[in-house]
């Protein structure tokens, strides 16, 4: 037996419960992983709440993300006692999550851990710091370089913001954090930003084209933050949107595309190959160590998952949240 967040429907209803289940109901898959650590993230708290339509199938395991340790393998790929992190490919969506003391997986979903890290500092990275990663990743390919302007990061003192500004930060991007928490300014300049903005400057309808201001973004909101972004991103900019925090909506025009050349990455993070995955954990490993991850995280037990995804949905959680699912 192990225990588990297990989701259920009742008359179209979402149902979070803490449950003790028996091995025999995990999923199939080549990989059994005794799991050490996960964390929360808005996906999971979407999909735990009832608020966004994430689960594709019940019952279900929540938990986009889990690092923890091989217990047994029909893949030679792996064997017991390696240790793993697993990011996407439609854990906690349509397959069972890390939100347990177990999961069994695809043998390809798997990822060694990086040496620098606990499986615990993996899940203070988590989908969100690898996600910001891949949102680096896409603006350095572009050819954004230090020293070519302001990069805008804005919901910068969530779980992916918090990473975007250490990580732009540590690679010597000028940082501008954009945030609707006055409070945490302290922190976000601990991170790395050199400029602290009211999110309220950019969450409002706003001009089509606006003065050049940002070299480069990364963006976890959408709706109209995102595009007053693209509208003040300089010439030949570019703009990595990940997150739809203040809404999907894209309020903008082609005006800042077409007369600007500014480009819009959209960053996917689920279904990435694993070559790219190491990738931006080779990148997170060099500029973000371990007490860093110290600052921006709250370790959580597994019965307190269901109560801080409401927190974490009405936007007073602060960074990571790592779940220890053994407590």
């Amino acid at each position: 037996m192990f225990q588990a967040l297990l989701l259920t429907q009742n008359d179209k209803q979402t149902v979070a419960t803490l449950a003790p289940l028996d091995e025999a109901r995990l999923p199939a898959g080549d990989v059994t992983v005794r799991v050490e650590y996960s964390s929360l993230n808005f996906k999971d708290a979407l999909a735990i709440t009832g608020r966004g339509a994430i689960v594709k199938k019940w019952p279900l395991v929540p938990g986009i993300d889990l690092a923890g340790v091989v217990e047994q393998s029909n893949d030679p790929a792996w064997k017991p006692g390696d240790r793993v992190v697993v990011n996407g490919w439609g854990i906690g969506e349509t397959d069972w999550g890390g939100l347990a003391q177990k999961a069994r997986l695809s043998a390809g979903w798997l990822l060694r851990l990086p040496e620098a890290y606990s499986t615990r500092q993996a899940m203070a990275i988590g989908t969100a710091g690898y996600t910001a990663a891949l949102c680096v990743m896409a603006l350095q390919r572009h050819g954004l370089k230090a020293g070519d302007g302001e990069v805008l990061v804005t919901g910068a003192a969530g779980g992916v913001g918090s990473v975007a500004v250490r990580l732009l930060s540590g690679l010597g991007y000028l940082v501008t954090a954009s945030t609707g928490r006055p409070q945490e300014a302290d922190y976000l300049t601990s991170l790395g930003a050199a400029h602290i903005i009211d999110r309220a400057e950019l969450s409002a309808q706003g001009k089509p084209l606006q003065k050049e201001r940002w070299a480069g973004v990364v963006d976890t909101v959408g709706s109209h933050t995102l595009a007053n972004a693209c509208a003040a991103t300089q010439w030949n900019g570019a703009v990595a949107a990940c997150g739809l925090a203040q809404g999907a909506d894209f309020p903008s025009t082609v005006m800042p595309f077409i007369l600007r050349g500014v480009t819009l990455y959209g960053i996917n993070c689920v279904f990435i190959n694993n070559a790219r995955r190491a990738e931006a954990w080779r990148l997170l490993a060099q500029h973000v160590d371990g007490d860093t991850l110290e600052r921006m995280t709250v370790e959580i037990g597994l019965s307190q998952v269901i109560e801080k995804s409401t927190d974490l949905l009405d936007g007073k959680v602060r960074g990571r949240l790592v779940v220890d699912v053994n407590r």
